[in-house]
C-alpha cells in the first residue's frame, strides 16, 4: 500500500470518528424527543390531563427545538460549531434534570422546551458540521450518521422506558429513591447528555467557519487531517475554492434568503418543503404516542412497550441499508421509494381503524386487523428509515450554496420543527376524532410529497459543496 492510499485511510478514518462525535447531538436528539413515550399515560394520569394538555406536553419541546434551530445558525456563525454543539449538550443535560424533578404540568412543560432548545441547536449544528469536513465522495453515507444516531437515540430511550417501567412494574409506579418510573426515564437522558458533551471537546473546528473568521493557517491544518491532502497546489487550492464560495458570507442573514419568487430563493423554499413533508408524513406519532396506541387497542403495557421496541430496532435496521445507498443510488431516488411505500402503509393502517370497535379507552382491533395494522406500521417505518428520514437530513447538510447554509438550514429546520409541533400536538385530538382519519391523513401528506420530489428536489450526489447553487 503506497503512502497516499495510507493517508487517504487515516483520514477518512478521522473524518468518521470526528462525524460520530458530531452526530451523538443527533442521538440526544432522538433520545430526548422519544423518552415521553413510555411516559405518556403515566404523566397524563400523575397531572389528570385531558388529550389537548398531554397533546402539548408531549410536543411543547418541538417548540424550544424550532427556536434552537432558529438561532441554531446565526450562533455557530459567530461562535463556532463546535462551541454550539457543547451549549447543546448543557442544554440537554439541564432539560432532563429538571424534567425528571418536575412537580407539576407547568414546570414539566417549561423544562422539555429547555430540552427542546438544545435538541434543535443540536439538529441544525451536526448535519452542517458533518456535510463541511466530509470529501464529497463519503458526505452522504457519513451525513446519514445523523439520522443513524436520532434512530439509535430513539432505541435507547424506548428500551430504556420498556426497562425502566418493567423494573417497577409500571410506569407510574415508584421506582428508586421513591421516584416514580417515568422520573427516572427523563433523569437517564443526563447520560448521554453529558457524553455527548465530553465528546466534542476534542473535534477540530469546520475549515469553513475558520476561513470566514480569517483563521486560515487553522483551516489548512484541519483540510490536511481530514481529506488527507498534503502541502501543495491541491491544498491551496481547495482553500481558495473555500474562500470563494464564502466571498459574500460575512455574516448571513435573512435577507440573504430573498429571492424573486414568493419571497426566497427556490432552494430555501425547497428545504422547507422537505423539512415539512418529513414531518407531515406523521413519523413522531409512531415514536411519541405508538406504547399508547398499541396499549389502547387490546395489546397489554408490557407488550405495547415491546412492539415499540422492536419498530425502533427495525427503524435502526433500515437506517443503516439506506446509509449504504445513499452515495450508490442518490438521494432523490430514495425520496421517490419512500413517498409511495409510505403511502401505501399508511393507507392500510388507515384501513385498519375503520374496523376498530369501541371509542377513547375502549377502542380494540379485532383479528386479523390488530396484527395487519402492526405490520402496517413497521412496514411504513421502513420505509421511511430507508427514505425521508436520512435523505433529508443529508439534503439540509448539502443543498445550499455555502454563503447562505448555515442560516437557510436554520429556517428550513425550524419549518421541522414546527411542522413536528403541529402533528405532534394534534395527534391526541385526532385519534378522537378517529385514527382512520388521522392516517389517511398523513397518507395525503405522502401523496403529496411524491408529487413534490419529483418536480423539485434536485440530486446532489456527488457535488462539492462549493459548487452548490441557489
Amino acid at each position: 500500500m503506497d503512502t497516499t492510499t495510507l493517508a487517504q485511510q487515516h483520514a477518512t478514518s478521522r473524518v468518521v470518528l470526528v462525524s460520530l462525535a458530531a452526530a451523538m447531538g443527533g442521538f440526544l436528539f432522538g433520545f430526548d424527543s422519544a423518552v415521553i413515550n413510555g411516559a405518556v399515560d403515566a404523566v397524563r394520569g400523575a397531572f389528570a390531563l385531558d388529550a389537548a394538555r398531554i397533546g402539548f406536553a408531549v410536543s411543547c419541546a418541538l417548540l424550544g427545538a424550532a427556536l434552537g434551530a432558529w438561532y441554531a445558525g446565526p450562533v455557530a456563525d459567530r461562535w463556532g460549531r463546535v462551541r454550539t454543539m457543547q451549549v447543546a449538550a448543557v442544554l440537554l443535560a439541564v432539560s432532563a434534570l429538571g424534567s425528571g424533578l418536575v412537580v407539576g404540568l407547568w414546570d414539566l412543560i417549561a423544562w422539555r422546551f429547555v430540552g427542546g432548545v438544545g435538541i434543535g441547536v443540536a439538529s441544525v449544528i451536526a448535519p452542517a458540521y458533518i456535510a463541511e469536513v466530509s470529501p464529497a465522495h463519503v458526505r452522504g453515507r457519513l451525513g446519514s450518521l445523523q439520522q443513524l444516531a436520532i434512530v439509535l437515540g430513539i432505541f435507547a430511550a424506548l428500551l430504556s422506558d420498556a426497562w425502566i417501567a418493567g423494573a417497577a412494574g409500571g410506569a407510574a409506579k415508584t421506582a428508586w429513591l421513591g421516584l416514580e418510573a417515568w422520573r427516572w426515564m427523563f433523569l437517564v437522558a443526563t447520560v448521554p447528555a453529558l457524553i455527548y458533551g465530553t465528546m466534542v471537546l476534542g473535534v477540530p473546528e469546520s475549515p469553513r467557519h475558520l476561513v470566514a473568521k480569517g483563521r486560515i493557517d487553522e483551516a489548512r491544518d484541519v483540510l490536511r487531517q481530514m481529506l488527507a491532502l498534503p502541502r501543495g497546489a491541491a491544498l491551496e487550492q481547495k482553500l481558495q475554492d473555500i474562500q470563494r464560495s464564502l466571498a459574500n458570507e460575512v455574516s448571513p442573514r435573512l435577507r440573504d434568503l430573498r429571492g424573486p419568487r414568493l419571497g426566497l430563493l427556490p432552494v430555501v423554499w425547497v428545504g422547507i418543503a422537505l423539512s415539512v413533508f418529513q414531518q407531515a408524513v406523521g413519523i413522531n406519532v409512531i415514536f411519541y404516542y405508538s406504547s399508547t396506541l398499541w396499549h389502547s387497542v387490546g395489546f397489554s403495557e408490557t407488550d405495547a412497550f415491546t412492539i415499540t421496541v422492536v419498530t425502533s430496532i427495525v427503524n435502526v435496521l433500515v437506517t443503516l441499508l439506506a446509509i449504504a445507498l445513499v452515495d450508490k443510488v442518490g438521494r432523490k431516488p430514495l425520496l421517490v421509494v419512500g413517498s409511495i411505500g409510505m403511502a401505501v402503509t399508511l393507507g392500510m393502517m388507515a384501513l385498519c381503524f375503520a374496523q376498530a370497535t369501541g371509542s377513547g379507552a375502549s377502542l380494540s382491533l379485532p383479528q386479523p386487523w390488530n396484527m395487519v395494522a402492526l405490520v402496517s406500521a413497521n412496514a411504513y417505518v421502513v420505509f421511511f428509515g430507508l427514505s425521508w428520514g436520512p435523505m433529508v437530513w443529508v439534503l439540509l447538510g448539502e443543498m445550499f450554496p455555502n454563503r447562505i447554509r448555515a442560516i437557510a438550514l436554520a429556517v428550513a429546520a425550524s419549518a421541522q420543527w414546527l411542522a413536528n409541533f403541529a402533528i405532534t400536538v394534534s395527534f391526541p385530538s385526532l385519534a378522537e376524532i378517529g385514527l382512520t382519519f388521522a392516517y389517511g391523513l398523513y397518507a395525503t401528506f405522502a401523496v403529496i410529497s411524491l408529487v413534490f420530489v419529483l418536480k423539485a428536489v434536485r440530486e446532489t450526489r456527488g457535488v462539492e459543496l462549493e459548487d452548490m447553487q441557489g
